[in-house]
C-alpha cells in the first residue's frame, strides 16, 4: 500500500483518514472573519479583504460531532496550488 502520509508544516497528516479535502479562502468582511470557496471569492473578492488562502483537511467521520480538522495556511495563491499538487500526487 502506497505511503499516505503528507509532511506539512502543521505535522504529518495521514491522508487515507480524509472524508475532506478542500482550498478556501479566510476573508474579512468589515470586521467579520469568515472562511469562504475559492470561486465565491472570484465573484465578490473585490469587496472584502482576503486575508489568507488555505487548504482544509477535514478527518471529521460522519458519526463524530466534534470537528477534527488541519489548515494549512498560506499568503499567496501559488502557494496554495503548490501545496494541492504536492498532495494530489498521494491520489
Amino acid at each position: 500500500m502506497k505511503n499516505m502520509i503528507y509532511n506539512s508544516k502543521e505535522g504529518d497528516l495521514e491522508l487515507s483518514k480524509i472524508t475532506r479535502l478542500y482550498p478556501a479562502v479566510i476573508v474579512d468582511m468589515h470586521g467579520e472573519v469568515a472562511e469562504m470557496s475559492l470561486e465565491w471569492t472570484e465573484i465578490y473578492g473585490d469587496k472584502v479583504k482576503l486575508v489568507s488562502y488555505i487548504l482544509v483537511f477535514d478527518f471529521t467521520q460522519p458519526s463524530e460531532d466534534v470537528k477534527n480538522r488541519t489548515v494549512l495556511e498560506f499568503e499567496t495563491k501559488e502557494e496554495l496550488i503548490t501545496t494541492m499538487q504536492e498532495v494530489a500526487q498521494f491520489f
